[in-house]
């Protein structure tokens, strides 16, 4: 049977179980969305291509699916890709889908032509340019295959109109065969022996958990892991929901703004075992001074991340699920409990706090506690927006399961939270979506209130407005003279005005006794929520590692304010 390029994507997608798109039409991208208006795949008209990207970005974080977004050639596909280098920076599995102008005018500066595949080479896992339809169907399930295999990233497929319009017949492959490209799962066995010697041997070992344990479904193996060898675990930001953080042994995130006990602890411990993490530089601090005496067992699946930025003694290249589950067999207990009570007066000693002496004002960590205080006997997803919103839902949320904290980490895109949870609530229409916002960030992407409320997507929004690019005015207040350039934001629009313009349900929230009732009265609403809480105008993120600082070295509370009580 023959079928034009444009039906034969579309049965590509069915065939590869694709359940909804997220994208917006245009000239050269009409074939297929004619072949679309009968496919029963659930397209999403978001309202500018960003929100696109982010939203099957949120949809392939919450769910571990492929998310896939679609656009036409030019301006369409150029304003996906800070949503594409946003997925690449966070290794999250996505296929964008670009039109593209006649492959004979390809070069010619022709309407709306861009060289996507040239633009996106350095942020895509790998990209294609469509030249001949008979290609297409074994690009679309290599685009697939490549995107969710291996340490997953997105992959672009720029399809010409010409190449939608023609003809072929239409067979799609049962499997893939890429020589070039053969991602390793099984971790060597001899290295995994080594890990299990240097555990057994160490006194103060700590697991540094990443992102990558939650691709790799190993959270059971990794909580395993730390309960057998009674090690104290510590995530990055985007391994936060990889080991409980009401556990004992948990020490919330580390790095820059991580808590003061994970700071501590890594830097004083013997062993680091790494696993799904890549050491950046939000972590690391001053690379020269990090973790000095620490031996590093470091489990990842991209053998580019080992050795990168930190010298790893026993690297192991391989999936974490299957490494750590090979770990677990043959691990002794190292005697820890010397360690476990250094750690436990640290936690004591250095608790994550803030300062609130007469409850005048709200603070936003305070509706951040009580976000999770509403919603930790519900099955939530929390997404963030980027900046100070970002920081305190990563402090004062306590994560329990993977795949419940959604946010931009590598490239620290304003304006992805929004679509981002949209994506998440479609992904997983039974879970609670909040997105924690800032003032500045939601308007970035504020006009996908269209697609949330004619979609019926009934996400939450809780924007803590304080009046400034928080984050930024913090930098400025503390290194820069609290010379406040550009940082004020002084024509904020009535968030309240804005959601019900787009028939969603707007709240002001100015007293702190009103919180808990505004966020019991959101959940209880089948319908988007834009919560405006009116915050602390100069509240700043702490603890804080200033640039260049070992992680150890830290702007405390009591550092700002005085010693508390």
């Amino acid at each position: 049977m023959k079928l034009s390029g444009a039906k034969i994507l579309v049965e590509s997608l069915k065939r590869e179980g694709v359940e909804v798109i997220f994208g917006y039409p245009g000239g050269v991208v009409l074939p297929t969305f004619d072949a679309l208006y009968d496919a029963p795949i659930k397209f999403i008209l978001v309202r500018h291509e960003q929100a696109a990207a982010h939203a099957a970005d949120g949809y392939a974080r919450a769910t571990g699916k492929v998310g896939v977004c679609l656009a036409t050639s030019g301006p369409g596909a150029t304003n996906l890709v800070t949503g594409i280098a946003t997925a690449y920076m966070d290794s999250i599995p996505m296929v964008a889908i670009t039109g593209q102008v006649k492959t004979t005018l390809i070069g010619n500066d022709a309407f709306q032509e861009a060289d996507v595949t040239g633009i996106t080479r350095p942020i895509t896992k790998h990209n294609y340019l469509v030249k001949n339809v008979e290609d297409l169907s074994l690009i679309i399930k290599e685009a697939f295959y490549i995107a969710s295999t291996g340490r997953p990233g997105p992959v672009l497929i720029d399809l010409p109109v010409d190449v939608q319009f023609a003809e072929t017949e239409f067979h799609y492959p049962a499997e893939v065969l890429i020589r070039s490209y053969k991602p390793t799962y099984a971790g060597h066995p001899g290295q995994i022996k080594k890990a299990a010697r240097e555990i057994s041997r160490s006194k103060k070992p700590i697991i540094y958990a990443g992102g990558g344990v939650i691709t790799s479904g190993a959270a059971l193996e990794l909580k395993a892991l730390a309960e057998k060898i009674e090690a104290p675990v510590t995530m990055t930001l985007m391994g936060l929901g990889a080991f409980p953080q009401t556990h004992e042994l948990s020490l919330g995130m580390l790095g820059m703004h991580g808590t003061a006990y994970a700071n501590h602890a890594i830097m004083e411990s013997d062993l680091i075992i790494a696993v799904g993490a890549r050491f950046d530089d939000r972590v690391t601090g001053r690379l020269d001074v990090f973790a000095p005496g620490a031996k590093v067992i470091h489990i990842d699946i991209d053998p580019a991340s080992v050795s990168k930025n930190v010298e790893v003694d026993i690297p192991i290249v391989g999936d974490a699920k299957n490494i750590l589950t090979e770990l677990n067999k043959i691990v002794k207990k190292p005697d820890t409990a010397a360690w476990l009570k250094q750690v436990h007066e640290w936690k004591q000693h250095h608790p994550l706090r803030y300062h609130d002496p007469d409850g005048a004002m709200i603070k936003p960590q305070y509706v951040v506690e009580q976000i999770y205080e509403v919603t930790k006997d519900k099955d939530a997803v929390i997404c963030t927006e980027v900046g100070q919103n970002q920081m305190w839902a990563a402090q004062f949320y306590k994560y329990t399961q993977p795949r419940s904290f959604v946010s931009s980490g590598g490239l620290g895109t304003m304006g992805f939270g929004f679509p981002a949870a949209i994506g998440a609530k479609l992904g997983c229409p039974e879970k609670v979506v909040f997105d924690i916002a800032g003032d500045g960030s939601i308007q970035m992407n504020i006009q996908e209130l269209a697609t949330a409320v004619i979609n019926k997507i009934p996400v939450k929004v809780a924007i803590l407005n304080n009046g400034y690019l928080g984050m930024v005015r913090q930098w400025q207040q503390l290194f820069y003279k609290k010379r406040y350039s550009s940082t004020r934001l002084p024509h904020i629009p009535d968030f309240v005005k804005v959601a019900e313009a787009y028939g969603a349900v707007g709240m002001r929230i100015t007293k702190k006794h009103e919180v808990r009732q505004a966020l019991e009265k959101a959940l209880s609403i089948d319908n988007v929520v834009f919560m405006d809480f009116i915050v602390e105008e100069e509240e700043n993120v702490l603890p804080m590692v200033p640039t260049g600082e070992a992680i150890n070295k830290m702007i405390m509370l009591e550092h700002l304010i005085g010693s508390l009580a």
